[in-house]
């Protein structure tokens, strides 16, 4: 399949390109290169600089390359962002997947993956989460994906033949395990890339948000899953999924808290660094870990790197050797 991969140039989007050429695919990227790394990507790779808010654009390139499959990533991500500036994630995400959606239509391609989130079900009232459980964002973020989803569910409807899919990510770790590409944002506010940060000097301490919940070591619960499993079920879904609209929860299906996360680097690095309790952050949940079993019967996905320090360790891998992320 020709297959064009929005957000191509970050930390998910890359790790994709990469596995959809090795399952055979030729794959074209797309980003605007806002919050992307051109270096992530490869040279042999057409790349299109657009946003997804360019239809004209998305459409022209969709057209040019003979597009079957998109596969969308092109989002802002940060959840504290997303509450400070509200609009700017309904602009880039949701009205990005709108204009996607109806370059999509007028190209006639049949085949669509979105990298959706389980911050669309906001703070769920039991444990582990189904693809049933209700959909009830708390912040801006989780309610710009639950929009997209909903207008990709709606286009499916309305369109014979066409497959959508919506994978709802739990919390991506990792990088490539050759060492070539790993997570860089600015700024990091992902636990495991902090925790090297400040394992390498980079950072003076790691901050736990809370250690007074009510699980079993007093911190966060959250799902881990390897951003080389994220982009394997991707493949699979872009390849498997049938005419219509589906969501999977895409996880390991268990939880580790803060403090094994932390216990886990430790291990791993081997080197000491600096952890410091503060207070909670407003609208973290004590627990958020997937029911997996709905991908695992449908898609026949399961995690292969399901161990923590296999995604501890390929992170270490990749900042040590990058100490200013890309192009350093």
């Amino acid at each position: 399949m020709n297959v064009l991969v929005t957000g191509a140039a970050g930390y998910i989007g890359s790790h994709a390109i990469r596995r959809v050429m090795r399952a055979g695919h030729r794959a074209v990227a797309l980003d605007n290169l806002s919050r992307g790394h051109r270096d992530a990507l490869p040279r042999d790779v057409p790349f299109v600089e657009c946003d997804v808010r360019e239809t004209e654009r998305v459409h022209a390139a969709l057209e040019e390359h003979r597009i079957e499959c998109v596969l969308h990533f092109a989002a802002f991500a940060y959840v504290g962002e997303s509450v400070e500036k509200p609009l700017d994630y309904y602009d880039n995400n949701t009205r990005g997947t709108l204009s996607l959606l109806e370059a999509v239509r007028r190209a006639n391609v049949r085949r669509f993956v979105f990298s959706s989130t389980c911050a669309t079900y906001g703070e769920p009232e039991t444990m582990p989460i189904r693809e049933d459980t209700p959909q009830r964002p708390i912040n801006p973020y989780g309610a710009s994906k639950l929009f997209s989803e909903r207008m990709l569910e709606d286009l499916a409807r309305a369109t014979p033949g066409f497959a959508a899919c919506a994978l709802r990510y739990f919390n991506v770790a990792g990088a490539a395990l050759d060492g070539t590409i790993g997570e860089h944002h600015e700024p990091e506010t992902h636990l495991i890339p902090v925790i090297i940060q400040a394992a390498l000097g980079r950072r003076d301490k790691v901050v736990v948000f809370g250690d007074d919940y009510p699980t079993p070591d007093g911190t966060c619960i959250r799902d881990y899953v390897h951003v080389e499993d994220l982009v394997d079920a991707h493949v699979l879904a872009m390849e498997k999924v049938s005419p219509g609209f589906v969501a999977y929860n895409l996880g390991i299906g268990r939880g580790h808290s803060v403090r094994e996360i932390i216990d886990a680097a430790r291990r791993v690095i081997g080197r000491p660094f600096t952890v410091e309790i503060g207070p909670r952050r407003a609208g973290d949940p004590p627990s958020l870990y997937a029911d997996v079993s709905k991908i695992e019967r449908e898609l026949g996905f399961r995690a292969k790197h399901d161990r923590i320090e296999d995604a501890v360790l390929s992170a270490f891998s990749w900042l040590e050797r990058h100490p200013r992320g890309y192009g350093g």
